[in-house]
């Protein structure tokens, strides 16, 4: 018989490491750092500042076979006006009975709360990793994307979720000169006196302050987000202090102001396959032999304020990006995630040359 508990102290380490067994016979996916996803369920994670979440494990004969996380996240309902619960972090063995104790469990919780819709996945929100794997298992994933088996879609299906969104991903392969068009385009934003200029990882506080003014305005009407909050934003540039190259981190300004943002960041995922999510003196040797051989960078922050959109700014970035990724010898971008009907993104990515290969769905159902 399938059994859910709520995760005790005890039970942590079950929690975080099982995925590793699950995933043995997959050579794509890509163990996250144990301490890393340790400290992304702590305490000391400011999201929790905002919201609670409850976590899970399935078990059948003392075995485990699945879990969940439920999530709260009072700073998106006020920011949206709703009463959507979440659910994330769920790994689960392909068992549609298992699949669905998880899901009651999670569903349990969050309609006792008050909440009338369970969304997900997502590990907590949209500024983390979120949905299920729907198309494009044949390739590795890239650093901060999710992995999963293609039977996740089919369980949640099951249970009667539905698609609340597609999220896209875009594969380009860097070419020897951008398009004309894009150039074109790009000559627009210099003409108006627009700079883009890389970060001072010298200064990366202050950098990061420029990257949320940008942020919290370009992607104010995008769906699903929500502004970061000071202690979120101190915490992301923590974690993403020890893999940010500054010559792939852009700022586009007029007039010594902030108006756009692109951040690339090499896919580290080439090195923590190797390190298979532990941290200790031989693995980090691995993971300084494969660093070096990382050719490939993902575009996961782009944005530009409003009033500065359709001027040219987001050829101007592309232009000044390509540029630098040559020079640090890489050979392959992915664009993600790209919300499926967030056209004017896709034009342009299409425009340089990029191509769908991957397709993250999240789903959602009423409580």
């Amino acid at each position: 018989m399938i059994g859910v508990s709520e995760v005790q102290k005890k039970d942590l380490d079950d929690f975080i490491s099982w995925p590793v067994s699950l995933y043995k016979d997959l050579p794509l996916y890509t163990p996250p750092l144990m301490k890393d996803i340790r400290l992304q369920l702590s305490e000391k994670n400011p999201f929790f500042r905002h919201a609670q979440s409850r976590y899970y494990l399935a078990k059948k004969n003392n075995q485990t076979i699945g879990r969940i996380i439920a999530t709260i996240n009072s700073r998106h309902n006020m920011f949206h006006h709703d009463k959507t619960g979440f659910f994330g972090f769920f790994e689960c063995i392909n068992d549609i009975s298992a699949a669905s104790a998880l899901f009651d469990q999670a569903g349990e919780y969050l309609r006792a709360a008050g909440m009338n819709v369970m969304r997900g996945p997502m590990n907590f929100s949209t500024n983390e990793e979120c949905g299920f794997l729907l198309e494009g298992h044949q390739t590795a994933p890239m650093i901060m994307t999710p992995y999963n088996p293609p039977y996740y879609n089919r369980l949640a299906e099951q249970y009667g979720m539905h698609k609340a969104k597609d999220l896209y991903a875009y594969r380009y392969v860097i070419e020897q000169q951008l398009p004309e068009k894009v150039l074109r385009v790009a000559s627009i934003a210099e003409k108006r006196n627009i700079i883009v200029r890389h970060i001072n990882k010298k200064e990366f506080d202050k950098e990061m302050l420029v990257f949320k003014a940008v942020y919290n305005a370009a992607w104010e009407k995008n769906w699903g987000f929500i502004p970061l909050t000071d202690e979120e934003l101190w915490y992301l540039g923590e974690r993403l202090r020890p893999v940010v190259n500054p010559e792939l981190i852009l700022v586009a300004e007029h007039k010594d102001q902030p108006v756009g943002f692109l951040g690339m960041l090499p896919d580290f995922n080439i090195v923590l396959r190797h390190m298979a999510g532990r941290l200790n003196p031989l693995t980090m040797l691995k993971g300084l032999y494969y660093a070096k051989k990382i050719r490939d960078a993902r575009l996961l922050l782009f944005g530009i304020k409003r009033e500065y959109r359709h001027k040219g700014v987001d050829a101007l970035l592309f232009k000044a990006g390509f540029k630098n990724l040559k020079k640090v010898g890489y050979t392959g971008l992915e664009f993600s995630w790209i919300l499926e009907d967030n056209h004017a993104v896709q034009r342009i990515i299409e425009m340089i040359g990029g191509t769908l290969y991957r397709t993250f769905r999240i789903y959602e159902i009423p409580l």
